[in-house]
């Protein structure tokens, strides 16, 4: 383990949805005693939030819609994508 004690801890996310894993990953980062703790993510779902969570550095804002690419798969297809897009329901 290593120890966070006074470092400065940048979380990356690939997307935040409901809040709810960063949420507790923060919490348990905090409890931690960081000199600081920001979030970094790709794509933020602000509407489907069930839990207030601080983002602090963000590359789009996205409606609720199912996206894949760049990394974000569905049934692992699409990954390797090289952009985001929205799946037509119909596919999943």
């Amino acid at each position: 383990d290593e120890t966070i004690v006074g470092k400065d801890v940048l979380v990356v996310e690939d997307i935040v949805d409901t809040g709810l894993t960063l949420d507790y990953l923060l919490r348990i980062l905090k409890s931690r005693k960081p000199a600081s703790l920001k979030v970094c993510t790709f794509l933020n779902k602000s509407a489907r939030r069930k839990v207030k969570v601080k983002v602090d550095y963000l590359g789009f804002d996205i409606p609720n819609k199912f996206v894949v690419g760049y990394g974000l798969d569905y049934a692992g297809k699409f990954r390797n994508v090289p952009f985001v897009f929205t799946l037509n329901p119909e596919i999943y």
